[in-house]
């Protein structure tokens, strides 16, 4: 019985393990097109699905990169340890 139970459990964290590696998937929406000279990034964590401080929109990388006008938004979002931890990048470019 105790080795069925192991055998359980190593094929439970075998298919955990599965969906560790990172997955980028980024994503282009933009505004006006142009990319700009200017570039502002903002990004968070989340783990769990519900523990971690996430002020990855738009309007703050703007406001990091001190972009007034809008080019090109480009969200990533990376999945680490399957699904525990996602970090979320919001990179802006424009002037």
């Amino acid at each position: 019985m105790k080795k069925a139970i192991v055998i359980v459990a190593l094929a439970f964290a075998v298919v955990a393990l599965m969906g560790c590696p990172s997955l980028n998937l980024p994503q282009l929406v933009s505004s006006t097109g142009a990319v700009g000279s200017k570039t502002g990034e903002a990004s968070g964590s989340v783990i769990l699905g519900m523990f971690g401080d996430v002020d990855a929109g738009a309007i703050t990388a703007a406001k990091n990169g001190g972009i007034t006008k809008v080019g090109v938004v480009d969200v990533a979002v990376k999945n680490m340890l399957g699904g525990l931890v996602v970090t979320y990048t919001t990179t802006v470019s424009g002037e």
